[in-house]
């Protein structure tokens, strides 16, 4: 898993629109990777659905949102619009990208130990290294807690 003050993998993944998506693009901005096991399902909703409605505090600050999953675009797209989702949801079938971030590995659920993807969030200084790790995620309040995270660390680099 990567740490803070690592160098965060660059990716080219395609959005829900067919969209290529490279954090490289992003340099210069904040940018919020979150990880998340499978489109529509409820933990996966909680947390997209408050990412939409928080992008605004989010785009104040020039940070970019991204989700990203297994699923494939037409599971994106068909997520993305059934729930008004305003921001990319990244495609990553070969799992490259949740692989480079750690966020594949053994987790519980149900009580049972499986493989998956974990829900993992990263945050992304302007320079391309990962300011903050969210190792475990709970998708009620997530985007709050990214956007308390960032405002704290924007205050720091002023």
């Amino acid at each position: 898993m990567l740490q803070t003050g690592d160098n965060a993998p660059d990716f080219a993944l395609s959005d829900q629109d067919g969209k290529v998506h490279r954090l490289s693009d992003q340099k210069g901005s904040w940018v919020i990777m979150y990880f998340y096991p499978k489109d529509d399902t409820p933990g996966c909703t909680t947390e997209a659905c408050q990412f939409r409605d928080a992008l605004p505090r989010f785009g104040d600050v020039g940070a970019k949102v991204y989700g990203i999953s297994a699923d494939d675009r037409a599971s994106h797209e068909a997520f993305a619009e059934k729930f008004d989702l305003n921001f990319p949801l990244l495609v990553d079938q070969d799992m490259t990208t949740i692989n480079a971030y750690g966020a594949y590995g053994e987790k519980e659920v149900r009580g049972e130990k499986r493989m998956g993807i974990l829900r993992r969030s990263y945050l992304i200084d302007p320079q391309g290294r990962v300011a903050y790790v969210w190792e475990t995620v709970e998708p009620d309040g997530h985007a709050d807690e990214v956007r308390h995270v960032l405002d704290g660390l924007r205050a720091g680099a002023a």
